[in-house]
C-alpha cells in the first residue's frame, strides 16, 4: 500500500474525519499524524473529532479541521492528541442522527476510525444506517435534499488500535508492542529485587478476555506459568504449578515469575486471582510471594519505533483504502499481515471476534486458540514447549549429539536469547552443547565450554553477548586451527549466530570441505546484527532494540532543546553501507531528513534540505530539526561536514548540534521482539538439525556432508519462518559493500518523505 504514494488529484477538496475512540494505545498519535499528512498530501480536507464518538454526537468545536502542523511533534507522545472516549449516547438512534448531522454538514463522508473491536463495531453499525440516517434527517429538515444526495454514502476504514492484540486478521495492533515494553521494564525492575530476596512475584497483565500480553511476557521472561482465558488450566492447577515450581527451583532459579491475564479462569469457568494464586505459592508452598498488578501503567508511556512504524505505515494505507472504496461497498480495516499492510473486510472481522467470544464461553478453547491466529498460536506452542522443558539425561542406547554455538561479528541484543533456547531445546532431546567463547578467535583457540541445563538461565533479559564475538573475518591459517578443534571436540553440528561477517564465515567454512573434513557437518545460520542486512531474513536479532535506542535518543535531543531558540540535530546512526537503521529511525522519530548509501545525494540535494529547514525555522512552523545521516553513506559529505554545512547556511535560523549515536545502539536491554525472535530461531535451529542428522550422516553413523541443503540460513518472511539453503543466498550478497541486495523497507523511504514534507516528493511524479 505504501507504494501507492501519488497525488490523487480526484479527491482534492473531500472531507475526511478521524476518530480515535475506546481504550487509548501507543502508537495512536503516529496514526493520527499519518492519516492527516498522507491526507493533505492527496488534497482531501482532513478533520479531527475530539473526544471520541461522544464528540462526533456533540460536534461545534470537537470538529475541527486538522492542518499539516497541527501534528507536528505528535509521534513521541502516547495515548491521543484529539481525546477518545466510550459513549453510551452513540449507540442510540438519536445519537446517530446527531453524528451524521455534523459529519454531513462540514462535507465529510469518508470515516477513518482508530480503536479496538468495539469502536470499529460502532463505525460498522453507523454505515450501515447511513442511508436511513440522512433519509430522517431530510424529512426533519435538518439537512437539505441537497446535502442528502452529496453525501449519499459514508465510506468506512478502520485502523485496529488497542493494547490486547485481540483483533483477528493482523499480526499486530497498534500499542501492544508498546505496552510489553511497560511490562519489560516493571519485570527487569522485578528481578533485581526477587533475586536479592528469593521472592516469587505474581505479575497481573491487562487482558480481560485476550491472553496475549501475558503470553508474551511469560515467554520473554522465563516466567514459570501463565494464566490465560484462551486455554485455561485444569481445576487442579495447583498440582501443575507446584510440579512446575519444582523444577525451576531444583535447577537453582532464585526468581519465580508466574504471570496472570486479568480474565484468566481455570477450565471449568472458575476465575483465578492473583490473591488465589499468592495465597496458594505462600501456604502451600512456603514461598515467599508478592503481587505485582500493572494496571493502566501498560497504556501508558511513549510508543515504540514498532508502533510508530506501525501506526505511520497504518494511517497511510487507511487514506488509500478509503480512496478505493466505493460507496456501496462495507467498511475495511486496514492489518500487518507479515510485513504487509492489508485491506480486510471488517465485517468478516468482527464475525471471527463473536465466534472467538463464543468458543471461550463455550469452553472450546482449541478452536479460540485458532481463531487467534497462527501469530499467537506460535507463540503458545513455543511457551508450552519450553515450559514442558526438562534435562534429558543421555541413554547409552542412542547416540549422543554433540553440538557447539557460536557467535561472529559485533554483539546485537536477543543473542543471549537465541542461546538460552538452542541449548534448552538441545538438552531436552539429550544432546550435549559446547557454547564457544570469543568468535572465530575461540574456535582456533580451542574455548568451546560445556553448556547445561542450568548455565543459561536468566540469559533471556540481558543485552550483549555473553559468549562474546569480535568483528574480524576467517583468514586461511585459522581453518586447519578450526577443523582441528571441531575434531577435538567431536562436533557434530555447528550453530552461528551473527551478521554479514558470521554468513562470510559459513561461506568460507563451506569451501574449506574438500580440504577438512571436519566443516561437512550440518551448519545453521541464525541472522544477529543491529544492521538487518543479512539476506534469508527481514528481520535480525537486535535490530528490534538498536531502533528502539536510537528512537528513544532521539526524542531526547528534540526533549533538550526544549524551551531554548530553534536547534538542529545531526545525528550519525550505525549500519556500515546498510540503511536499515537511519531509514527506520527516521521514520520511528519523525525526523526531517535522512541519508542512505542507497540513495545517492549531491550538494544540491544538501542545499535544497538546507533552505527547506531554514525556511520551516524562520516561519515558525518547528523549532526543532532532526537530521538522520547514516555512518557510511558518503565518504565526502560526513557528518562534521553537513554539521557545519547546517551551521553555515542556518545560522540566522538555527543553532546546530552534532551527535554520534555510536556503540549504545548495540546496547539495552533486549525488547520484547528480539527476545521472542532469539527463542523462537534458536528452537527452530534444533527442530532443523534434529530432524536432519539422519540424513546427513553416513552408514556407520558418522556426521559427514557436502549437501548444499545441509548449509542453512533460518529468517523470517512476514510471518512464517524459512529455512534457505546458503547456496540459493549467494547472488543477494553484496560482497563489496558486505552487504544484502535484499532491501524490503526501501518502499518506505517515500512514506517517510511525504510524512516529513521532504523536498524530494514535493513534485507529482513521485510513485
Amino acid at each position: 500500500m505504501e507504494n501507492g504514494l501519488v497525488r490523487f488529484g480526484q479527491f482534492k477538496g473531500q472531507g475526511i474525519a478521524v476518530v480515535t475512540s475506546g481504550g487509548d494505545s501507543q502508537g495512536m498519535n503516529p496514526s493520527l499524524r499519518a492519516v492527516v499528512r498522507v491526507g493533505l498530501y492527496v488534497g482531501c480536507r482532513i478533520f479531527y473529532i475530539k473526544e471520541g464518538y461522544q464528540g462526533m454526537i456533540t460536534g461545534g468545536e470537537n470538529i475541527v479541521e486538522a492542518t499539516w502542523d497541527s501534528v507536528s511533534s505528535i509521534i513521541h507522545r502516547g495515548g491521543t492528541i484529539i481525546g477518545s472516549a466510550r459513549s453510551k449516547e452513540f449507540m442510540t438512534l438519536e445519537g446517530k442522527l446527531k453524528c451524521a448531522k455534523n459529519l454531513v454538514k462540514r462535507g465529510i463522508s469518508n470515516l477513518i476510525v482508530i480503536g479496538g473491536d468495539g469502536s470499529l463495531t460502532g463505525a460498522r453499525d453507523l454505515r450501515r444506517m447511513w442511508p436511513d440516517l440522512l433519509s430522517q434527517l431530510q424529512k426533519s429538515g435538518e439537512i437539505t435534499a441537497e446535502e442528502a444526495q452529496k453525501h449519499h454514502g459514508l465510506r468506512v476504514v478502520g485502523l485496529i488500535g488497542t493494547i490486547d492484540n485481540d483483533f483477528p486478521g493482523t499480526n499486530m495492533t497498534i500499542g501492544a508492542d508498546s505496552a510489553l515494553h511497560r511490562i519489560l521494564e516493571a519485570v527487569n525492575a522485578i528481578a533485581s529485587t526477587a533475586n536479592s530476596h528469593r521472592r516469587t512475584f505474581i505479575l497481573e497483565i491487562m487482558g480481560r478476555h485476550c491472553g496475549y500480553l501475558a503470553l508474551k511476557t511469560a515467554l520473554t521472561t522465563e516466567a514459570d506459568y501463565v494464566f490465560i482465558p484462551e486455554m485455561p488450566p485444569p481445576a487442579n492447577w495447583p498440582e501443575d504449578l507446584t510440579k512446575k515450581i519444582h523444577v525451576s527451583s531444583m535447577a537453582g532459579k532464585r526468581l519465580h515469575l508466574i504471570v496472570l491475564a486479568e480474565g484468566a479462569t481455570d477450565i471449568d469457568g472458575n476465575p483465578i486471582t492473583a490473591v488465589m494464586v499468592r495465597n496458594y505459592a505462600a501456604e502451600k508452598l512456603g514461598l515467599d510471594a508478592r503481587i505485582t498488578v500493572l494496571g493502566h501503567v501498560q497504556r501508558g508511556g511513549s510508543p515504540s519505533a514498532f508502533d510508530r512504524i506501525l501506526g505511520s505505515r497504518s494511517g497511510a494505507a487507511a487514506v488509500f483504502t478509503l480512496m478505493d472504496l466505493r460507496y456501496d461497498e462495507d467498511p475495511a480495516v486496514v492489518a500487518v499481515q507479515g510485513n504487509h499492510m492489508k485491506k480486510l473486510e471488517l465485517e468478516q472481522c468482527i464475525q471471527i471476534m463473536n465466534e472467538m467470544k463464543e468458543a471461550i464461553k463455550d469452553k472450546q478453547f482449541d478452536k479460540a486458540l485458532s481463531l487467534r491466529g497462527k501469530s499467537f498460536q506460535n507463540n503458545f506452542d513455543v511457551f508450552r514447549t519450553l515450559n514442558k522443558l526438562e534435562p534429558k539425561s543421555h541413554s547409552g542406547g542412542e547416540k549422543e549429539r554433540i553440538l557447539a554455538v557460536v557467535q561472529i561479528g559485533t554483539p546485537a541484543c536477543g543473542m543471549n536469547a537465541a542461546v538460552f533456547s538452542f541449548v534448552r531445546h538441545a538438552c531436552h532431546r539429550g544432546g550435549k552443547v559446547y557454547g564457544i567463547y570469543g568468535g572465530l578467535e575461540g574456535m582456533v583457540a580451542g574455548q568451546f565450554q560445556h553448556l547445561n541445563w542450568g548455565d543459561v538461565h536468566g540469559w533471556v533479559q540481558e543485552g550483549g553477548s555473553f559468549l562474546g564475538t569480535k568483528r574480524i573475518f576467517p583468514d586461511e591459517s585459522m581453518y586447519p586451527k578450526i577443523a582441528e578443534m571441531l575434531n577435538k571436540f567431536q562436533v557434530g553440528a555447528l550453530c552461528i549466530m551473527g551478521g554479514y561477517e558470521a554468513l562470510y564465515a559459513t561461506y568460507c567454512f563451506v569451501q574449506e570441505r574438500k580440504k577438512h573434513r571436519e566443516f561437512c557437518i550440518p551448519i545453521m545460520v541464525i541472522p544477529a546484527t543491529i544492521n538487518n542486512n543479512v539476506p534469508g531474513s527481514e528481520f535480525s536479532i537486535g535490530a528490534d532494540t538498536a531502533l528502539n535506542t536510537i528512537t528513544k535518543t532521539c526524542d531526547l535531543f528534540r526533549q533538550s532543546a526544549m524551551g531554548t531558540k530553534s536547534r538542529v540535530f545531526i545525528v550519525e546512526i550505525m549500519g556500515k553501507k546498510c540503511g536499515y537503521l537511519c531509514s527506520m529511525g527516521a521514520l520511528a522519530s519523525g525526523a526531517d531528513s535522512s541519508y542512505i548509501y542507497e540513495e545517492p545525494f549531491t550538494i544540491e540535494d544538501l542545499t535544497k534540505d538546507v533552505r527547506h529547514m531554514v525556511s520551516k525555522m524562520k516561519h515558525g512552523k518547528v523549532l526543532r530539526g532532526l537530521v538522520l545521516r547514516n555512518e557510511d553513506c558518503n565518504l565526502n559529505y560526513s557528518t562534521d561536514f553537513m554539521t557545519r554545512l547546517y551551521a553555515e547556511e542556518g545560522k540566522e535560523a538555527f543553532t546546530t548540534r552534532k551527535n554520534i549515536l555510536g556503540h549504545i545502539q548495540q546496547g539495552d536491554t533486549p525488547s520484547s521482539f528480539d527476545r521472542s525472535l532469539g527463542i523462537k530461531l534458536g528452537a527452530k535451529a534444533i527442530d532443523w538439525l534434529y530432524g536432519n542428522f539422519d540424513k546427513f550422516s553416513t552408514s556407520d553413523g558418522k556426521i559427514c556432508t557436502d549437501l548444499p541443503e545441509s548449509v542453512m540460513i533460518i529468517g523470517l518472511f512476514g510471518d512464517q519462518y524459512c529455512n534457505t539453503p546458503l547456496n540459493e543466498l549467494i547472488p543477494y550478497i553484496d560482497f563489496e559493500n558486505r552487504d544484502s541486495k535484499c532491501k524490503w523497507w526501501m518502499s518506505l523511504r517515500r512514506l517517510f518523505k511525504v510524512l516529513a514534507l521532504h523536498e524530494s516528493n514535493y513534485s507529482d511524479d513521485v510513485n
